[in-house]
């Protein structure tokens, strides 16, 4: 019998967590810290209790049947729940493109399956080989893949509109419920519906992480050369004469001339920094780790001494100067982090 729980165990868990792992492995830029990626991990763990709690609480509110619940409302309640931890990384800059979207989106399915399969493993010991084939193969990489579709979607909508507000987020999540409702009402046969789920999502997955690649590889010598012509033009001497130095000058009528002079300090940190952390990226793409530097680190905590002198107002009017999408605050955050 033991031997039997340690087998069943096996199967329901190691399935989404090898996944993940090829994931995590295959992100040649190195987009998420393994660091990273164990405590979404740790969220998801959080938000399967939560889930449970108040799917009890609704179940033993309302007058409906296990079957209609499970097929309606608990994929809402879940898929909410999942989703806020995705919602809490894009509007944290956490997220920059579409691979570590989809593996902080598996990374959060995975930590709710394995409570889910643990907690279903505690109260159906019995449950034969199948059962644990299809919540392995079907249910389990269902979560995962549900919130990481939810994450690349709220990406690439969040991008289009170039603010990560609720028109963002909500077709994802419409999506993530389908799929997750289509999968517990078990159109197919459960066994066949697990090898759908199978035949679907890893070349889904295969095909974001080609696709993103290239995005990064585009982003990268863009961004590099835009940031290496900003950075001159500042050292130059003529920065005033270009239109970047023309705006700054009509800043002057709004703002103090210290804090002008602050500003342009931060525009050149600014750049450096985000010079630095493309640099990073390409240096991981060849394999190499680089680590951060004490003088990384000071320039770091002098923008960041820039950032309450000049303050809020000022530096939304400087967004325009330094691209402040969120791949710009995102490299920041990933050279910040370390």
């Amino acid at each position: 019998m033991a031997l039997n729980i340690v087998v069943f165990a096996l199967v329901g868990l190691l399935p989404i967590v090898g996944l993940l792992a090829a994931l995590v492995y295959f992100d040649s830029y190195k987009l998420v810290s393994l660091k990273m990626v164990v405590a979404v991990i740790v969220c998801g763990t959080a938000v399967a209790g939560a889930s449970y709690l108040v799917n009890a609480y609704l179940f033993n509110h309302f007058d409906v049947d296990f079957t209609f619940f499970t097929r309606y409302v608990g994929p809402v309640v879940e898929e909410l729940l999942k989703g806020l931890v995705i919602v809490v990384l894009i509007r944290t800059n956490r997220i920059g493109f579409l691979v570590d979207a989809a593996i902080f989106g598996f990374a959060v399915g995975t930590g709710f399956a394995v409570v889910e399969n643990l907690f279903y493993l505690h109260q159906v010991p019995d449950a034969g080989l199948g059962t644990w084939i299809v919540r392995g193969f079907g249910t389990a990489i269902m979560h995962g893949g549900a919130t990481a579709i939810f994450a690349m979607m709220a990406l690439g909508f969040a991008d289009r509109a170039g603010w990560a507000g609720p028109q963002a987020f909500l077709p994802g999540y419409a999506v993530a419920v389908v799929l997750h409702s289509a999968f517990n009402h078990l159109f197919l046969s459960p066994k066949l519906s697990t090898v759908a789920i199978i035949i679907v999502l890893p070349p889904l997955l295969y095909a974001v992480f080609q696709k993103s690649e290239q995005a990064v590889g585009d982003w990268l010598g863009h961004g590099f050369d835009a940031d290496t012509e900003m950075l001159e033009l500042i050292n130059s001497g003529h920065f005033s004469e270009s239109p970047v130095g023309q705006y700054l000058h009509t800043l002057k009528a709004t703002l103090k001339g210290p804090v002008v002079a602050d500003v342009l300090c931060y525009l050149q940190l600014y750049t450096e920094l985000a010079l630095r952390a493309k640099g990073i990226l390409m240096m991981r793409e060849s394999g190499f780790e680089v680590p951060v530097d004490e003088e990384t680190k000071a320039k770091f905590a002098e923008m960041s001494y820039l950032e309450g002198s000049i303050g809020k107002a000022a530096l939304l009017a400087i967004q325009p100067m330094l691209h402040m999408s969120h791949k710009e605050l995102w490299q920041l955050y990933m050279l910040g982090s370390k």
